[in-house]
């Protein structure tokens, strides 16, 4: 994820310190319990913590699967918290009816689905959400295999094409298959990591200004 945001906060936001908190073995945990645990909430939020500790003006929370657990943290923090897709969800919410998410973890389609619906209740729209799990695809990408990962991503979309407007990548890291995404389907697609540090730059011209 590092590497991932690194070029767009050097384009977007260039001369802004950047401090990064990784614990990779979040998801992982997560995936063997089938939740985001009471351990995990907790580290994560020491993580954000630390964070404002170390000088941070905002807090951008990268993960979607913790999702939930930034926004318990959003009520403890002095500082803003951004989560990498909330801009997402309400971009699709605004242009869309038919919203398909994919992902192909469970923990994180989970919260990427109620956190669609969350922001589609809040703008006070009547959206339907269709769920797409590739399942197998985050086994073939730890496996090596990412032919097999963009393989099983793609066959999904296509099968939920037909019932959906728009379709949202639960996952940050499948942004660079957006304009497979089109190609394979016909229908506009959109990522998290571009949006959500857009809005990272907003707040941080806010304070600022």
């Amino acid at each position: 994820m590092v590497d991932l945001l690194k070029p767009l906060f050097a384009e977007l936001l260039p001369g802004v310190r950047v401090i990064n908190i990784v614990d990779d073995s979040i998801v992982a945990e997560a995936g063997r319990a089938g939740k985001i645990t009471s351990a995990i909430t907790k580290r994560l939020i020491s993580y954000y913590f630390a964070g404002i500790d170390a000088g941070a003006d905002v807090v951008f929370n990268t993960c979607s699967s913790v999702g939930e657990v930034a926004d318990l943290g959003r009520q403890m923090l002095p500082v803003p918290l951004v989560k990498i897709d909330e801009p997402m969800a309400i971009k699709a919410v605004e242009s869309a009816s038919n919203i398909g998410v994919i992902a192909t973890l469970p923990t994180t389609l989970g919260p990427t689905v109620r956190l669609v619906k969350t922001q589609a209740a809040r703008l006070e729209k009547s959206v339907s959400v269709i769920e797409g799990l590739a399942e197998g695809a985050f086994q073939a990408l730890i496996a090596g295999d990412p032919a097999t990962h963009d393989q099983m991503i793609l066959d999904t979309a296509r099968r939920l094409a037909g019932d959906v407007d728009l379709f949202v990548l639960a996952q940050a890291s499948m942004a660079r298959m957006e304009a497979a995404f089109s190609e394979a389907t016909g229908k506009p697609v959109l990522s998290s990591p571009r949006l959500g540090t857009l809005a990272v730059k907003a707040i941080l011209e806010g304070i600022n200004a």
